[in-house]
């Protein structure tokens, strides 16, 4: 285990265990609720983290991509990058369990409108890709029956009444919780590969803009008549990034 790594100590022993329920606790707490989206993302990544860093058994060395016991000493800070098809709550459970953030320059979304994630070592590219099946969510509600009209109801037309939210979200987190058992080749699809990791590191020079007096990224201020603008007081337009993906809005 890398020293500078200790914070994720115990989230690197679950994924060398293969505790899929204790990181699905850990991912709810970031998350602020449990669904079978964050349990997909919980699984993905600790398929991805075991495969690209393998756990130390006490009989050898080997893949573990389900429970077991063992311990993983894991990527440290910087070494691997997640590359999201889209955003929704599969993305908090990738981030929890790889360690990739925002934040950290090791998260990186291409907006397809996919359920996918292709986690990569930076230094060989050395990479899997896991794509949410077509049909997940039909086979899924086929094995819990009681839950495909509340889903209609509650999320796809949002017109449900206070106790039909209240008693989907109690189904929808014990779904979570055993989508966890279900083999993962039935959920995903996946691809083992080698790709070239895209370069995140983000240029850190700041320009302070004539009008309002903010610090802004160099790159991102806009020079008009002489002076350095940031792009609210140039009103650019700029993207923002929600559940439904990047949308270009006015400045």
């Amino acid at each position: 285990m890398h020293e500078h790594a200790s914070a994720r100590n115990t989230l690197a022993q679950m994924i060398g265990d293969g505790d899929l329920e204790g990181l699905l606790h850990e991912a709810e707490a970031l998350h602020g609720h449990r669904c079978p989206m964050l349990a997909l993302g919980v699984k993905a990544g600790q398929y991805a983290i075991n495969y690209l860093y393998p756990p130390h058994h006490a009989h050898g060395h080997g893949h573990s991509h389900g429970h077991g016991h063992g311990h993983s000493h894991g990527p440290g800070p910087g070494e691997v990058v997640a590359l999201l098809e889209g955003v929704n709550c599969f993305v908090d459970g990738i981030q929890l369990v790889t360690g990739c953030t925002l934040g950290n320059n090791g998260l990186v979304v291409q907006d397809l409108g996919k359920t996918a994630v292709t986690v990569a070592r930076r230094l060989d590219g050395a990479a899997v890709r896991l794509a949410v099946r077509a049909d997940f969510r039909e086979q899924m509600l086929a094995r819990y029956p009681a839950a495909a009209p509340l889903f209609e109801k509650v999320v796809l037309r949002q017109e449900a009444a206070p106790e039909e939210r209240h008693r989907f979200q109690h189904l929808w987190e014990a779904i979570a919780r055993r989508e966890l058992a279900v083999p993962l080749e039935e959920q995903f699809v996946v691809q083992h590969l080698t790709i070239k990791p895209p370069d995140t590191r983000p240029n850190m020079a700041t320009v302070v803009c004539s009008r309002c007096g903010e610090g802004v990224l160099a790159a991102k201020a806009k020079l008009k008549d002489g002076q350095n603008l940031c792009p609210g007081c140039a009103g650019e337009s700029y993207l923002l990034l929600s559940g439904r993906g990047f949308e270009s809005c006015a400045g």
